[in-house]
Protein backbone atom coordinates (compact mmCIF):
# COMPACT_ATOMS: atom_id res chain seq x y z
CA UNK A 1 0.00 0.00 0.00
CA UNK A 2 1.42 3.70 -0.78
CA UNK A 3 0.46 6.68 1.22
CA UNK A 4 -2.44 8.69 -0.10
CA UNK A 5 -2.91 12.24 0.25
CA UNK A 6 -6.51 12.28 0.13
CA UNK A 7 -6.44 9.17 2.73
CA UNK A 8 -7.48 10.53 6.44
CA UNK A 9 -4.65 8.87 8.82
CA UNK A 10 -5.48 11.15 11.83
CA UNK A 11 -3.72 9.03 14.98
CA UNK A 12 -6.56 9.52 17.72
CA UNK A 13 -5.95 11.21 21.32
CA UNK A 14 -5.59 8.60 23.93
CA UNK A 15 -6.17 9.55 27.32
CA UNK A 16 -3.37 9.56 29.70
CA UNK A 17 -3.04 9.58 33.36
CA UNK A 18 -0.34 12.62 32.93
CA UNK A 19 -3.06 14.86 31.17
CA UNK A 20 -3.64 18.22 33.64
CA UNK A 21 -5.91 20.76 32.57
CA UNK A 22 -4.71 24.11 30.62
CA UNK A 23 -1.21 23.83 29.21
CA UNK A 24 -0.90 19.67 28.83
CA UNK A 25 -4.16 19.75 26.74
CA UNK A 26 -2.59 22.33 24.61
CA UNK A 27 0.32 20.41 24.46
CA UNK A 28 -1.42 16.96 23.31
CA UNK A 29 -3.31 18.93 20.66
CA UNK A 30 -0.03 20.17 19.54
CA UNK A 31 1.47 16.18 19.52
CA UNK A 32 -1.50 15.07 17.50
CA UNK A 33 -0.63 17.28 15.05
CA UNK A 34 2.64 16.00 14.63
CA UNK A 35 1.89 12.68 14.68
CA UNK A 36 -0.64 13.43 11.93
CA UNK A 37 2.65 14.76 10.15
CA UNK A 38 5.15 12.31 10.63
CA UNK A 39 2.99 9.41 9.67
CA UNK A 40 1.39 11.06 6.41
CA UNK A 41 5.16 11.83 5.37
CA UNK A 42 6.71 8.72 6.32
CA UNK A 43 4.10 6.93 4.76
CA UNK A 44 4.60 8.89 1.56
CA UNK A 45 8.17 9.18 1.65
CA UNK A 46 10.17 6.71 4.32
CA UNK A 47 11.10 7.61 7.15
CA UNK A 48 14.87 8.39 6.13
CA UNK A 49 13.71 10.88 3.75
CA UNK A 50 11.31 12.49 6.43
CA UNK A 51 12.83 15.63 7.41
CA UNK A 52 11.83 17.24 10.58
CA UNK A 53 11.35 20.66 8.50
CA UNK A 54 9.20 18.34 6.84
CA UNK A 55 7.47 17.63 9.37
CA UNK A 56 7.18 20.81 11.35
CA UNK A 57 6.04 22.41 8.04
CA UNK A 58 3.19 19.49 7.34
CA UNK A 59 2.28 20.39 11.18
CA UNK A 60 2.04 23.98 10.63
CA UNK A 61 4.62 24.69 13.57
CA UNK A 62 7.50 25.86 13.88
CA UNK A 63 10.67 23.26 13.98
CA UNK A 64 11.98 24.37 17.25
CA UNK A 65 7.88 22.78 18.49
CA UNK A 66 8.63 19.45 17.08
CA UNK A 67 11.91 19.33 19.62
CA UNK A 68 10.00 21.12 22.46
CA UNK A 69 7.70 18.01 22.15
CA UNK A 70 10.16 15.54 21.08
CA UNK A 71 14.20 15.18 21.46
CA UNK A 72 14.50 14.19 18.14
CA UNK A 73 12.66 12.88 14.90
CA UNK A 74 13.56 9.29 16.03
CA UNK A 75 11.88 9.86 19.25
CA UNK A 76 8.91 11.40 17.59
CA UNK A 77 8.47 8.01 15.34
CA UNK A 78 8.81 5.74 18.55
CA UNK A 79 6.26 7.78 20.15
CA UNK A 80 4.21 7.62 17.31
CA UNK A 81 4.24 3.88 17.37
CA UNK A 82 3.78 3.57 20.94
CA UNK A 83 0.66 5.62 20.77
CA UNK A 84 -0.57 3.73 17.74
CA UNK A 85 -0.37 0.24 18.74
CA UNK A 86 -1.97 1.94 22.39
CA UNK A 87 -5.05 2.84 20.31
CA UNK A 88 -5.33 -0.51 18.47
CA UNK A 89 -5.02 -2.47 21.86
CA UNK A 90 -7.58 -0.21 23.97
CA UNK A 91 -10.17 -0.60 21.08
CA UNK A 92 -8.89 -4.88 20.80
CA UNK A 93 -9.54 -4.56 24.81
CA UNK A 94 -13.05 -2.85 24.68
CA UNK A 95 -14.41 -5.59 22.09
CA UNK A 96 -13.73 -8.09 24.45
CA UNK A 97 -15.09 -6.98 27.42
CA UNK A 98 -18.12 -5.13 25.80
CA UNK A 99 -18.70 -9.14 24.41
CA UNK A 100 -18.66 -10.70 28.09
CA UNK A 101 -20.80 -7.90 29.06
CA UNK A 102 -23.09 -8.91 26.55
CA UNK A 103 -22.99 -12.24 27.67
CA UNK A 104 -20.87 -13.62 24.29
CA UNK A 105 -18.80 -16.62 24.16
CA UNK A 106 -14.80 -16.09 23.47
CA UNK A 107 -15.60 -17.27 20.01
CA UNK A 108 -17.63 -13.92 19.74
CA UNK A 109 -15.09 -12.30 21.52
CA UNK A 110 -12.64 -12.67 19.18
CA UNK A 111 -14.66 -12.21 16.44
CA UNK A 112 -15.35 -8.47 17.84
CA UNK A 113 -11.54 -8.09 18.24
CA UNK A 114 -10.97 -9.15 14.44
CA UNK A 115 -14.02 -6.50 13.26
CA UNK A 116 -12.65 -3.69 16.23
CA UNK A 117 -9.14 -5.00 14.22
CA UNK A 118 -10.37 -4.02 10.80
CA UNK A 119 -11.98 -0.93 12.20
CA UNK A 120 -8.70 0.57 12.87
CA UNK A 121 -7.22 0.04 9.78
CA UNK A 122 -9.89 1.35 7.71
CA UNK A 123 -9.52 4.14 9.71
CA UNK A 124 -5.88 4.45 10.00
CA UNK A 125 -4.22 3.11 6.62
CA UNK A 126 -1.28 4.51 6.59
CA UNK A 127 -0.19 4.18 10.83
CA UNK A 128 -1.31 0.56 9.68
CA UNK A 129 1.29 0.38 6.87
CA UNK A 130 4.02 1.60 8.44
CA UNK A 131 3.12 -0.42 11.90
CA UNK A 132 3.55 -3.44 9.77
CA UNK A 133 6.98 -2.82 8.16
CA UNK A 134 8.41 -1.93 10.93
CA UNK A 135 7.99 -5.35 12.09
CA UNK A 136 10.43 -6.30 9.69
CA UNK A 137 12.90 -4.35 10.76
CA UNK A 138 15.92 -4.90 13.64
CA UNK A 139 18.29 -2.29 12.71
CA UNK A 140 16.04 0.48 14.50
CA UNK A 141 16.20 2.44 17.59
CA UNK A 142 12.69 1.89 18.28
CA UNK A 143 12.94 -2.07 17.94
CA UNK A 144 12.74 -2.91 21.50
CA UNK A 145 9.82 -0.59 22.50
CA UNK A 146 7.63 -1.62 18.91
CA UNK A 147 7.98 -5.18 20.75
CA UNK A 148 6.86 -4.26 24.12
CA UNK A 149 3.42 -2.79 22.27
CA UNK A 150 3.00 -5.49 20.06
CA UNK A 151 3.01 -8.01 23.01
CA UNK A 152 0.56 -5.73 24.38
CA UNK A 153 -2.01 -5.97 21.52
CA UNK A 154 -1.27 -9.77 21.23
CA UNK A 155 -1.58 -10.52 24.95
CA UNK A 156 -5.40 -9.13 24.73
CA UNK A 157 -6.06 -11.81 22.19
CA UNK A 158 -3.79 -14.45 24.49
CA UNK A 159 -6.11 -13.47 27.14
CA UNK A 160 -9.36 -14.28 25.85
CA UNK A 161 -7.90 -17.44 24.57
CA UNK A 162 -6.62 -18.82 28.05
CA UNK A 163 -9.90 -18.24 29.35
CA UNK A 164 -11.64 -20.09 26.25
CA UNK A 165 -9.56 -22.94 26.82
CA UNK A 166 -10.03 -22.66 30.64
CA UNK A 167 -14.25 -22.63 29.98
CA UNK A 168 -13.87 -25.51 27.64
CA UNK A 169 -14.78 -24.12 24.93
CA UNK A 170 -11.18 -24.29 23.26
CA UNK A 171 -9.44 -27.08 23.01
CA UNK A 172 -6.13 -27.25 25.56
CA UNK A 173 -4.11 -28.32 22.53
CA UNK A 174 -3.75 -24.79 21.36
CA UNK A 175 -0.73 -22.86 21.09
CA UNK A 176 -1.92 -19.81 22.76
CA UNK A 177 0.50 -17.40 21.84
CA UNK A 178 1.10 -18.49 18.35
CA UNK A 179 -2.52 -18.53 17.96
CA UNK A 180 -2.85 -15.07 18.92
CA UNK A 181 0.10 -14.02 16.93
CA UNK A 182 -1.39 -15.22 14.09
CA UNK A 183 -5.12 -13.95 14.90
CA UNK A 184 -3.36 -10.27 14.91
CA UNK A 185 -1.24 -10.84 12.07
CA UNK A 186 -4.14 -12.58 10.03
CA UNK A 187 -5.94 -9.26 10.84
CA UNK A 188 -3.12 -6.80 9.73
CA UNK A 189 -1.87 -8.88 6.64
CA UNK A 190 -5.46 -9.36 4.81
CA UNK A 191 -6.35 -5.35 5.93
CA UNK A 192 -3.80 -4.48 3.99
CA UNK A 193 -4.15 -6.38 1.30
CA UNK A 194 -7.93 -5.33 1.39
CA UNK A 195 -7.21 -1.32 1.30
CA UNK A 196 -4.11 -1.78 -1.24
CA UNK A 197 -5.52 -4.53 -3.59
CA UNK A 198 -9.02 -4.69 -3.28
CA UNK A 199 -10.66 -1.19 -2.00
CA UNK A 200 -13.77 -2.30 -3.79
CA UNK A 201 -14.81 -4.40 -0.94
CA UNK A 202 -16.76 -3.23 2.22
CA UNK A 203 -15.81 -4.12 5.57
CA UNK A 204 -18.75 -5.84 6.66
CA UNK A 205 -17.53 -8.21 3.38
CA UNK A 206 -13.93 -8.38 5.03
CA UNK A 207 -14.97 -9.00 8.38
CA UNK A 208 -17.44 -12.04 7.26
CA UNK A 209 -14.14 -13.53 5.22
CA UNK A 210 -12.48 -13.35 8.14
CA UNK A 211 -15.04 -14.32 10.61
CA UNK A 212 -15.60 -17.59 9.21
CA UNK A 213 -11.76 -18.59 8.95
CA UNK A 214 -12.04 -18.02 12.52
CA UNK A 215 -15.28 -20.04 12.92
CA UNK A 216 -13.64 -23.17 10.56
CA UNK A 217 -10.19 -23.08 12.52
CA UNK A 218 -10.08 -22.07 16.38
CA UNK A 219 -13.65 -22.66 17.24
CA UNK A 220 -13.43 -25.88 15.07
CA UNK A 221 -17.25 -25.30 13.40
CA UNK A 222 -18.42 -26.10 10.38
Amino acid sequence: MNGRTGTPVTIGAMESSSTTPGGSARREATRQKLYEAAVTLIAEQGFSATTVDEIAERAGVAKGTVYYNFASKSVLFEELLRHGVGLLTASLRQAAETTAAEGGSRVDALDAMIRAGLVFIDRYPAFTQLYVAELWRTNRAWNSTLLVVRQQAVAVVEGVLHEGVAQGEFSEEIDVPLTAAALVGMVLVAALDWKSFQPGRSLDDVHAALSRLLQGRVSGRR
